[in-house]
């Protein structure tokens, strides 16, 4: 059997932002939130911790900026030594443009792969909206129902009070991100 989830649907982000809140005051567990737009301050409302792609991110524009300086300058005086015009072998004032572009080519792709692999999207995976018009104009709250003191009926009538255009009940199959 699969996890319960009570399933939280807003017309406003603000009602949105106040309801996770509450919900995170009351210690319950929130699974997910969808918005059909980014909504500003609902990942500290939900408790995130920041993200790690900027980390992704300079790592790989480290690896193509050294690895283009390396590459350059091994082909430069190593492998293909010719002097043009009197300009020195090792000369970094030359080779400072094309790594730079090495840099941002290579952590372009490797934020865009990271995110890919860690949202588990993929060519021909196919989308499956929990609401119907989360993409449109809806907001969407995930709850999980964990735990004996979980009472449904007072975590519906909570929502409800804080502007919730509905609530319903899910049971989600083998997790959520099979």
């Amino acid at each position: 059997m699969g996890a319960r989830v009570l399933m939280a649907t807003f017309s406003h982000e603000d009602d949105l932002l106040v309801a996770t809140r509450a919900v995170r005051g009351k210690g319950l567990r929130i699974v997910d939130a969808f918005t059909p737009y980014a909504v500003h301050g609902l990942d500290s409302a939900m408790g995130l911790r920041p993200s790690r792609l900027t980390w992704v991110c300079f790592v790989c524009g480290m690896t193509g900026a050294l690895g283009m300086l390396w590459f350059e300058h091994w082909t430069a005086s190593v492998w293909w030594p010719i002097d043009v015009g009197g300009k020195p072998w090792n000369s970094l004032p030359s080779d400072v443009p094309v790594a730079f572009e090495a840099a941002v080519l290579l952590a372009g792709f490797g934020s865009v792969f990271a995110l890919f692999a860690v949202s588990r999207l993929f060519p021909g995976k196919q989308p499956r909206p929990e609401v119907a018009r989360t993409t449109d104009d809806q907001f969407v709250l995930v709850i999980e129902e964990a735990g004996a003191s979980f009472n449904v009926a007072t975590v519906q009538q909570m929502l409800i009070d804080l502007n919730a255009v509905g609530v319903k009940e899910r049971v989600e199959e083998g997790g959520r991100n099979s």
